[in-house]
């Protein structure tokens, strides 16, 4: 009687344990107090965890569906966006450091020969950024814990969602740019959350109040979503490449989100958002955007090709990025191009990394952090 009472408890908690693992961030009751979003069947709700395996946590802030009008006049068209939850602040040092550690950790479980990559199994593979050749320049503005991670590649950031995901066991991703300007706006009209730019020192860290230095991520007032920093501090990479105008094929229509991402087919420019310290008022607006420029923002790469990683020039100090978890999961063989997409010569720039030994791929799953404590004992 007291085996099969055990079993009953055991099972019970599995079935529990389970069951908060699917539905982390939602409540089947509404909240008393503090933003949410109504779903069928409940309530999206923020969370916080602890990412498995790391000393840091990660806070996400839910973020209602509706529609985004992307550009002006007849070449503007509208994105149908569901719910997803966003990353409350910026990437961290503290949080993006944990991630670059993992190089030297897959080199050791590369070594012992455990946990290899094959064609089978290479959908769960990430790249982790190489050791960085000059620090000083990444770290020029600081490395403060809870200062924003900056100067990584779109890729790099790409590479980093996939890693929280497959950690996690649920699905992290880059922001479109119009899921990017829906979360900014927080249901606000214009082009400040805030309204009234005079407001903007209340939100923003930007040239006019930064004193010529990245400051700590969430030292801000929030948006109406609750989302430190959508205004300033630093740019934030999205999965689209830059485009000065609106795509012509969209004008007038409406789409969805995957409809309406526009893939890089270069290797630059890729688009980021926000604005940043050093940026004006007029550069922090929702709808901002700043193109990356590898040939410039490469220039002093000694690597041959250049590295896939890291930028290391002036305005990539300014750039950083955040994640966002969609409500609904998708199929992993879909999930791919959010996290793995690249053009074909930055692919051919990770691949000669690899084959060449300056690069390391390892696998990324839940048993990942278990693996990473055997090499470590």
């Amino acid at each position: 009687m007291r085996i099969a009472s055990v079993c009953l408890i055991a099972l019970l908690l599995a079935v529990s344990t389970a069951t908060a693992a699917e539905t982390l961030g939602v409540s089947k009751t509404k909240p008393a107090e503090g933003p949410f979003v109504e779903i069928d069947g409940g309530f999206m709700v923020p969370y916080e965890i602890d990412v498995p395996g790391t000393q840091v946590k990660l806070s996400m802030v839910p973020v209602p569906g509706g529609t985004r009008v992307m550009g002006e006049g007849a070449a503007a068209y509208t994105v149908k966006i569901e719910p997803f939850w966003m990353s409350k602040t910026e990437t961290s040092w503290a949080q993006y450091k944990e991630f670059m550690q993992l190089y030297d950790i897959f080199k050791k479980i590369e070594g012992n020969g455990d946990r290899l990559v094959t064609d089978e199994n290479r959908v769960d593979a990430v790249t982790i950024p190489t050791p960085l050749y000059e620090p000083s320049f990444t770290f020029e503005n600081g490395e403060d814990p809870q200062q924003a991670a900056v100067t990584m590649t779109q890729y790099s950031a790409m590479q980093y969602s996939k890693w929280m995901s497959g950690v996690t066991g649920d699905q992290y991703r880059l922001p479109s740019e119009a899921e990017w300007e829906h979360a900014a706006a927080g249901g606000v009209k214009g082009p400040y959350s805030f309204g009234d730019v005079d407001k903007i020192g209340d939100y923003a860290w930007y040239v006019e109040n930064s004193e010529g230095a990245q400051n700590k991520v969430g030292e801000k007032k929030p948006n109406p979503y609750g989302l430190n920093d959508m205004h300033g501090n630093v740019w934030e990479w999205v999965l689209d490449a830059y485009t000065e105008t609106p795509p012509e094929a969209l004008a007038g229509k409406t789409v969805t989100v995957a409809e309406a991402i526009q893939w890089p087919t270069k290797p630059f420019p890729l688009c980021t958002k926000g604005g940043s310290w050093d940026d004006d008022a007029e550069n922090c607006k929702v709808t901002s955007k700043l193109g990356s420029h590898d040939d410039d923002w490469k220039a002093s790469d000694p690597n041959i090709p250049l590295s896939p990683w890291w930028f290391t020039e002036y305005p990539s100090t300014c750039v950083g990025f955040r994640l966002i978890r969609p409500l609904t999961k998708l199929p992993k063989a879909e999930m791919v191009k959010y996290w793995d997409s690249l053009p074909e010569f930055l692919q051919f720039d990770v691949n000669d990394r690899l084959g060449g030994g300056r690069g390391v791929l390892g696998l990324v799953d839940e048993k990942l952090p278990a693996a990473i404590k055997e090499v470590e004992d």
